[in-house]
Formats: structure tokens, sequence, C-alpha cells
């Protein structure tokens, strides 16, 4: 068996099958031409179904594809057609369980998009390259605030260099409109 990525790609789509997220690990798409007929495909085979309080698990094109459902959000982990459906559903309910965690359960597109930073943070904590790092949800989202945090803390740093400099460059505009 050839070694290569245990997860081929990771989706987060619309009600209508547009993207919000996606992040693709396998060569199997390599155009985004591709990688949006993939998805409209997916999305077609799978919107009917009633995911919406279990992951539910399908063979689509030799892939294994797990999926779940939320307000007006479709998730998707893809594996190839060897693959544990148990271990893709873990990586599923890690990073549907951390999106939750860090959108303060107002799993939605509007609020997805608005943080989208944190979304797809929670997807480079959970997966490198495709292969598994972390699934338990809280794990997950401990580490994206934490990486979020720090940026924060950095921003408000920044901040206060520029506003003591600004206040330093008047102070010595000022000298010198008073001389």
């Amino acid at each position: 068996m050839e070694f290569g990525p245990f997860v081929k790609n990771i989706l987060i789509l619309d009600s209508e099958g547009n993207r919000v997220a996606s992040k693709f690990y396998s060569d199997d798409w390599p155009t985004n031409e591709e990688r949006r007929t993939f998805e409209k495909d997916v999305f077609a085979k799978t919107h009917m179904t009633n995911a919406r309080t279990e992951v539910e698990v399908t063979m689509f094109k030799e892939n294994v594809i797990v999926f779940k459902f939320v307000e007006d959000l479709h998730f998707y982990v893809t594996g190839g057609e060897d693959e544990n459906e148990l271990l893709l559903s873990n990586v599923l309910e890690g990073v549907f369980g951390a999106i939750t965690i860090l959108l303060k359960h107002k799993v939605c597109k509007m609020e997805a998009l608005e943080n989208l930073d944190l979304v797809l943070l929670c997807i480079d904590e959970t997966l490198d390259g495709g292969i598994m790092l972390d699934t338990d949800a809280k794990s997950i989202a401990s580490k994206v605030t934490s990486v979020s945090l720090d940026s924060g803390e950095n921003e408000q740093k920044i901040g206060e260099v520029l506003k003591n400099a600004h206040g330093k460059v008047m102070k010595v505009m000022g000298k010198f409109i008073d001389a």
C-alpha cells in the first residue's frame, strides 16, 4: 500500500454548495476548477440526506466521504477508499467541535465567514498535509485560541508603540512650532 495523505480534503460548504472554507491535501484535484467540480458533485450527492444529528458516510468516486450538516453549513472530510471511516469521522468531529467552541455555538455561514481565520486555524491544528495531528475539539480550540491571543497581544503592543511614537512626534513638533 502506497503511503499518501490520510485525508484528501476537508470542505465546508454553504447550503447551496458554495465553498466557505476548504483545504486539499491530495493531487486528485490539481486545479481550482476540478476542486469546485468535486465540491459541487459531493454536495449534489449528499445535500438531501439527513446528516444533522450524526455523521454520515458515503462512497463517491473511489473516496470515502464523511459529512455532517449544521444550520446552513455542510462539513465534509474525504479519504481514499481504503481509509477507515471512523478515523475520518474523528477528524470531522474534532474540526466541527472546535469550530463550535470558537464560534460560541453559533455555527452558521455568517459566523464562519466573519471568523474564517479561526475556522482555517482549526483545520490547520487538526491536519498537517492530510495527516491527522489532533482530533480533540477542546485541545484544537485551545491551540487556536492561544495562537489568536498571542497575535492579539502583539497587535496591542504594536498599538502602544505607535501611540507612544505619535506622542513623542507631537511633542517634538510642538517644540519646533513654539520656537
